[in-house]
């Protein structure tokens, strides 16, 4: 029977060790490190990509190829995830964790180095493609083995907290990635960035393959995982079961109501980030760095939010701070296009704060919900399948429907009626989730 795991017994905690510390530590490093190399792909696509790997007479062609090899990488999640979840949950939350960041390290350091259009002609879209779908496989990967490393070490009644910690790679990789752009552009000159200036970011990359190495020699997998492999390894004697056969024969409803619940996050989320930045300066004439200052200033503000979100979860219940920061973002939709389409920076700035504080509303307890939803020998596979449904069916394709949406109607308004449907099935998944949990409980 399929029902969320909000109304399962809630597991013993990990007991105390000295290597806690170390693993929430090198977790949420790992996301930071992962979604900066994942981010820079988006920021570029905005920028420059479009020039460089898809020439066009019509600039918005070019935006949109770009835009659309960006939602290629979300496309390719749901692969990670699986492969990951399967063998997470089989093998281990480290290995796929540090397999996770190796592959992203090397997909973002060639996209660094790869020759453009002009110098290679065809062969340099398809690689960079390709590259994407990579950095895809990776980010579904790695997402489900930080959060679990995080959550089933956290201590009993701190599970929201501790899995924002894995959270927080989120607004940390924006902050550095829009840093490390606006020091590139600053830097170089506008014909010396579209030369090499905008590789800089990507080549940072090499830099994961350390972290890597450090959790593979210095952190120990989760207390909850070797509860559960014992059990996994006899119940597969008695059933060859899998955890995949095990999510979708009993508990794809539940994965369903989960990508469903966040999709509205994570489009919301690189609307602003990506479709912005494209708006802002491509259709309102607004300054690069400027724009990417007000990215990089909002998403610090999460810093302080989504672990307060989490932490007020772990005393009130993930479900209504979820479903408060859902209700926002549909209140919020068409003030915050209005506020934009001023191309003042500072109405910007403010209506990307509000939707930003209602984005880490969200964003802070969905690590610890979704980890509360499946049963340790399933985990991984479950949550990660549902967070990367919502990775597609909202963040990846977000910005490429906003400048399609953008094209077809002539108003921004359409782009906020798209917010507002998504938190509608955000609200009605939610709902169904605490009635699922109520009917258990009865």
């Amino acid at each position: 029977m399929d029902s969320p795991a909000s109304a399962q017994p809630v597991p013993p905690a990990a007991p105390v060790t000295p290597n806690r510390r170390r693993v929430a530590g090198a977790a949420a490093l790992a996301s930071a490190v992962e979604w900066y190399d994942y981010f820079i792909f988006g920021i570029a696509a905005a920028l420059i990509l479009g020039d460089l790997y898809f020439p066009a007479d019509n600039p918005t062609a070019g935006v949109l190829a770009a835009f659309a090899t960006f939602a290629v990488g979300f496309l390719a999640r749901p692969i990670g995830g699986i492969v990951a979840g399967q063998l997470g949950d089989k093998k281990g939350r480290k290995p796929m964790l540090v397999l996770a960041l190796t592959m992203m390290g090397l997909a973002t350091t060639g996209i660094g180095l790869l020759p453009t259009y002009e110098t290679i002609g065809v062969a340099a879209p398809i690689l960079l493609v390709l590259l994407r779908i990579t950095q895809g496989i990776a980010v579904g990967a790695q997402w489900g083995g930080a959060m679990l490393l995080a959550t089933e070490y956290a201590p009993q009644g701190k599970r929201g907290i501790y899995g924002s910690v894995v959270q927080l790679g989120v607004p940390i990789g924006v902050v550095t990635a829009n840093s490390v752009f606006l020091a590139a552009g600053a830097l170089t000159s506008d014909s010396t960035f579209a030369s090499w200036g905008w590789r800089v970011p990507f080549l940072v990359g090499i830099l994961v393959l350390g972290l890597a190495w450090y959790i593979h020699t210095r952190v120990e997998e989760t207390p909850e995982f070797r509860q559960a492999e014992q059990l996994l390894a006899e119940k597969e004697k008695r059933e060859q079961s899998s955890p995949l056969r095990t999510i979708l024969r009993g508990h794809l409803g539940t994965v369903l109501l989960a990508g469903g619940s966040f999709a509205v996050n994570t489009a919301t989320f690189y609307i602003l980030i990506t479709g912005v930045l494209d708006y802002t300066t491509r259709e309102l004439g607004m300054e690069r760095g400027p724009v990417l200052a007000v990215s990089l200033c909002v998403s610090l503000t999460q810093l302080v939010l989504i672990p307060a979100s989490a932490a007020l979860s772990d005393r009130v219940g993930r479900l209504g701070v979820y479903a408060a920061g859902a209700a926002g973002l549909a209140l919020w939709a068409v003030p915050l296009f209005l506020l934009i389409d001023t191309g003042s920076l500072l109405w910007l700035a403010v209506g990307s704060f509000v939707a930003s504080c209602f984005l880490s509303i969200m964003y802070g307890p969905q690590a610890a919900l979704f980890a509360e939803l499946f049963t340790p020998e399933m985990r991984y596979t479950g949550a990660s399948l549902g967070y990367q449904i919502s990775a597609i069916a909202g963040g990846g394709l977000a910005p490429f429907i906003m400048v399609l949406l953008l094209e077809a109607s002539g108003s921004s308004m359409a782009v906020s009626g798209y917010i507002i449907v998504l938190s509608l099935i955000a609200l009605l998944s939610i709902r169904s989730l605490a009635k699922k949990a109520r009917t258990r409980d009865e």
